[in-house]
């Protein structure tokens, strides 16, 4: 169902979605000759993909990410080099959007012509466990928001629900319920359960696939 040649990662801030977009990544590079990850979260130039770049490239994925980023200037701007995910022959696109309004607004260039190869996922990376993603209305109103502005709907869940370094296997399953509650009101399926690697979580309870994250350190942040 889920694995199209385009998938967007997009959620709420501090939801995770840099960590899972940049680890999804890696593991498609396991599975096919040509992975790129593109960053169009272009108002948060501190904490993003750039700070995997040496991953990345030992992995031999392709990081196309702002100009500007890692330098001393914050402008909202893109790589020209972005446009290459519209080209089918570009192989697997990787997208770590934005998760506001001004986040998101960038979708809007690349919308239409991804809705028209209709070869795409757009998942919501969500942790149940940040105050603003909380209740499922409050989830469901970012989501729309987010919608809005990328001109593109969300197609399925990413439970990404930790408590960083203090997250169990108990955190990970008293998430469950929420996000239940989440898919069965906006008719939406879980991609997958994103899981700190080393921590043993029983398949049968949380009843998704599980992608292994290793964490991104970025300056005193995780």
């Amino acid at each position: 169902m889920f694995g199209k040649r385009i998938t967007i990662f997009s959620g709420h801030y501090g939801s995770g979605k840099t960590n899972v977009a940049v680890n999804y990544s890696k593991s498609l590079k396991t599975k096919y000759d040509r992975v790129s990850i593109y960053d169009l979260d272009i108002v948060n130039p501190y904490f993003r993909t750039v700070d995997a770049q040496n991953d990345l490239e030992k992995a031999g994925v392709e990081l196309i990410v702002s100009p500007f980023a890692e330098t001393n200037v914050d402008l909202p701007a893109m790589s020209a080099k972005s446009y290459l995910m519209l080209d089918k022959d570009s192989g697997r696109a990787v997208v770590d959007l934005g998760g506001d309004d001004r986040g998101a607004l960038a979708m809007g260039r690349f919308s239409g012509r991804i809705k028209e190869e209709n070869d795409y996922d757009m998942l919501l990376v969500l942790n149940v466990f940040r105050p603003e993603t909380r209740t499922v209305d409050g989830i469901i109103e970012i989501m729309r928001e987010i919608e809005r502005v990328a001109e593109i709907s969300f197609t399925g869940i990413v439970n990404n629900s930790n408590l960083g370094v203090e997250t169990t296997a108990e955190t990970v399953y008293n998430s469950i319920d929420t996000v239940n509650r989440l898919c069965e009101k906006t008719k939406l399926d879980v991609a997958f359960t994103a899981v700190k690697s080393g921590l043993e979580i029983d398949e049968k309870r949380i009843r998704t696939k599980i992608l292994p994250i290793e964490l991104i350190k970025y300056g005193n942040w995780l």
